[in-house]
């Protein structure tokens, strides 16, 4: 079938040997299956077993180094890599001439005895092979060598986060660590599951995003005439699901929220959120450390953990600190200090923070606390008693108002969940609501917005809750030692190409 050339030499190369294969009958995206009996792990682990057995197997090929009568070549699949040879007279002088027609990347199939060459490496003899697909452009960091096409990888970050599939093809490294993710999530839902909760799941298209101190992305449904927003939190349709009578309930799911990218947040993101019925704050500690260390054991094997340059020991009970305790530990900045907008913005001003647009006493506690406390939050720690206009859906303390039954817990720095013994009173969180709405309603546009149908659900009564949100993504990170989040996601948000050199033209770095 005839084509137009690029006008890159080496893709034109690359077409020219897919032309020549199809004037052979060879055209390799006509194979449909192949059928392999093992994988490259597999003949490696049983080789004792295998040994002078014939085996089929399949993957990508990395190298080859063809020679006069005899050339080699590493495939590798999902097991790993694998040596095979080629030799002349065992295949033929056809079959032999078309590793000339080979480049580094096509799909091979090919079938023949397990045996281990004289430099003791297991390898098997190719007696039959089959093209099953032909890279028709060149993987990154080739080169041509006296050995013959050598692969050595992809280490250009923006093109790994941009091009992910060559990045898990080029570096093992990536491809284990995601590997691990999907380790870390099921280890999740076991240990969810074995505690009797039922995962569900929850719309992500609201007409009222709630739940969280976010901007949400908007979207328009044509056939229902009415604006909706992408789900910024799972929260207000799980604690409907304990209204209703489900006591124990998660979801694990994507969440989108219209911020800014950075190494710990990307818009679109995993979060876990649980309900327990008739649980509070306490019992939600005691899950979360113990969620932590079941994960942790089941992936890596240990309760301790490497995190950059700390290492992290996850054994339980982690301390409990109040938040304006831990301020004061860390700035001398005293309770009586923060009781008052003006006291608390002159404090904050006092630190060197700006206080231009911090409009709540909360907010003001909030930031000293990002700021002087959080980077020293290294070995697990639950922060405490937040303040109540930063907390529009934790429960009051009984004995100060003024503070909530919320928890975050942190680890290396990093803030990893979120929870509260949860408002079930109606009026209470009527109030919250309409204090919210001030705030919006003065330029807030992460305020919380009114919901009219959650609050009837609370009025149909729901029992004392515990209530606990973890982003999925940042915990995998802890896990596998990322310090970006966009190294534990498959596809991060990037710039659009297009948009990036626009912008950089204007001496954006």
């Amino acid at each position: 079938m005839p084509f137009e050339e690029p006008q890159d030499d080496l893709l034109r190369q690359r077409y020219q040997k897919l032309e020549r294969l199809r004037e052979l009958g060879l055209d390799p995206f006509r194979i449909e299956r192949y059928e392999r009996t093992h994988l490259s792990s597999e003949i490696r682990d049983a080789f004792e077993t295998l040994e002078g057995q014939r085996v089929s197997v399949a993957g990508r090929l990395v190298s080859i180094r063809i020679m006069g009568k005899a050339s080699f070549a590493d495939l590798m699949d999902g097991g790993g890599r694998i040596q095979v040879y080629f030799k002349r007279d065992a295949l033929g002088d056809e079959t032999y001439g078309l590793l000339k027609l080979l480049d580094v990347g096509d799909i091979l199939g090919v079938c023949g005895p397990v045996f281990r060459s004289k430099s003791g490496e297991i390898t098997v003899q190719v007696e039959a092979m089959q093209i099953l697909a032909k890279s028709l452009r060149p993987l990154p960091i080739g080169k041509q060598t006296d050995e013959g096409d050598q692969w050595y990888g992809l280490h250009d970050t923006e093109q790994r986060y941009r091009q992910r599939y060559l990045d898990l093809l080029a570096n093992p490294e990536v491809r284990a660590a995601m590997l691990k993710r999907s380790r870390c999530v099921q280890a999740i839902r076991d240990f969810l599951n074995g505690r009797g909760f039922i995962e569900v799941e929850t719309p992500v298209l609201q007409a009222v995003a709630g739940g969280a101190a976010a901007r949400p992305f908007n979207t328009y449904h044509n056939a229902l005439d009415h604006e909706f927003h992408l789900r910024i939190s799972l929260e207000l349709y799980l604690k409907r699901l304990i209204v209703g009578g489900i006591e124990k309930v998660y979801e694990m799911g994507r969440v989108f929220r219209n911020e800014g990218l950075s190494v710990r947040h990307n818009p679109e993101y995993t979060l876990l959120e649980l309900y327990q019925a008739y649980a509070h704050l306490e019992d939600m500690m005691e899950l979360v450390e113990s969620l932590f260390v079941h994960v942790a054991e089941t992936v890596n094997g240990s309760r301790r953990l490497r995190y950059g340059e700390h290492e992290i020991d996850l054994t339980p009970p982690w301390p409990r600190v109040p938040m304006l305790e831990a301020i004061e530990r860390r700035t001398g900045v005293k309770r009586e200090a923060l009781a008052t907008l003006e006291s608390a913005r002159n404090a904050g001003e006092h630190l060197g923070l700006d206080m231009a647009e911090e409009n709540t006493v909360g907010g003001i506690i909030d930031k000293i606390h990002e700021r002087f406390v959080q980077p020293h939050l290294i070995q697990p720690t639950f922060i405490t008693d937040y303040p109540l206009e930063i907390s529009p859906l934790a429960k009051k303390r009984l004995d100060d108002p003024t503070l909530t039954r919320r928890f975050e817990p942190y680890v290396a720095a990093q803030e990893v969940g979120n929870a509260f013994s949860e408002i079930n009173d109606p009026l209470d969180q009527r109030e919250r609501f309409l204090a919210q709405g001030k705030l919006r309603a003065a330029g807030d546009e992460e305020a919380h917005p009114m919901d009219e149908d959650f609050l009837c659900a609370l009025e149909y009564g729901m029992p004392p809750t515990g209530g606990l949100g973890i982003g999925v993504d940042r915990f995998i990170m802890l896990m596998t030692d990322s310090p970006s989040i966009r190294d534990v996601l498959l596809f991060p948000q990037m710039r659009p190409a297009k948009q990036k050199e626009e912008v950089a033209g204007k001496g954006d770095p």
